[in-house]
């Protein structure tokens, strides 16, 4: 059996959300302050609303995918009293507060709610190998399952509505992290005249070592377990300093390289300089046990 569906939302990844859909055959509602963005969508069989309210009506889940969850807040609350009995699921990125913030307006209203992230490009999406996590009551989970696979390969990952999020904003950490010390890493080599062309491969096998060192320390931290050493604080100490050095050296911002030596001297300070680099966790954050 097909389930009504309603995109409200047409920028990339609003229009690859509704394509997908349409391409699985699903009735397919879409609504976008910009109705122009709506035509190629309406040509392949999506049906188009004038309003958030009549969009929100057509479709027994309605999904939302704009710029933030405080755009999504805002076209919600225009959808008012069309919420009632509906499956609202949010897939806009934002922080888990603001999941929560949503949950109340769509729950306020009549309707239950999931909160989603969307952990791969546009052009993923209507694949396997697209990845949504999602977070709220897990029976609307699994009776919205098949509908919610035609996008992606989608996980349930907690209760707990602003789950998804956290999850969200820790993995977008991982990565603009990683690429902002990347493109600060070409900045280094180009003042030593290293092409980035040259450094990729060099950056590339550093790349491929990082998951089980990941798997390590993610074990240490979860088991408070810091001794026995295979890289302990204090040589991180040294590294680091080297490399604020470097940085300053060819006219480069330390800064992100200045905060993780805080957190280094700080587990120094705490006598912790023989232990495991998983010890730099800073004291204030608490890990849950499983």
């Amino acid at each position: 059996m097909t389930t009504t569906v309603t995109v409200l939302g047409l920028g990339p990844m609003g229009q690859a959300l509704a394509g997908a859909l349409v391409a699985a055959k699903h009735r397919t509602t879409v609504w976008n302050r910009t109705a122009a963005k709506a035509d190629a969508l309406r040509a392949r069989g999506a049906l188009w609303a004038d309003t958030p309210a009549l969009a929100a009506a057509a479709g027994d889940l309605v999904l939302v995918n704009v710029v933030d969850q405080a755009a999504a807040d805002v076209v919600l609350t225009a959808a008012g009293d069309a919420l009632a009995d509906r499956v609202v699921i949010g897939l806009s990125s934002d922080i888990p507060d603001s999941a929560q913030h949503t949950e109340g307006l769509v729950t306020a209203r009549g309707g239950r709610y999931l909160d989603g992230a969307i952990m791969t490009p546009t052009d993923t999406i209507g694949t396997r190998s697209a990845s949504i996590l999602l977070a709220g009551p897990r029976d609307v989970f699994d009776t919205h399952r098949n509908v919610l696979e035609a996008l992606a390969t989608v996980s349930w990952v907690g209760a707990e509505v602003g789950r998804a999020a956290a999850f969200d904003m820790a993995l977008l950490d991982v990565f603009w992290t990683s690429v902002s010390g990347f493109v600060h890493a070409l900045a280094m080599a180009g003042a030593h005249g290293i092409p980035p062309t040259e450094l990729l491969p060099h950056a590339n096998n550093i790349a491929a070592i990082l998951p089980p060192i990941f798997g390590e320390i993610a074990e240490r931290v979860e088991a408070d377990r810091h001794g026995n050493a295979s890289a302990s604080v204090s040589s991180v100490a040294a590294s680091v300093r080297h490399l604020i050095a470097a940085s300053r050296a060819a006219g480069l911002d330390a800064g992100a390289l200045e905060a993780f030596r805080g957190y280094v001297d700080a587990a120094v300070d705490a006598g912790h300089g023989a232990d495991e680099i998983s010890r730099i966790i800073p004291a204030s954050v608490t890990v849950p046990s499983l």
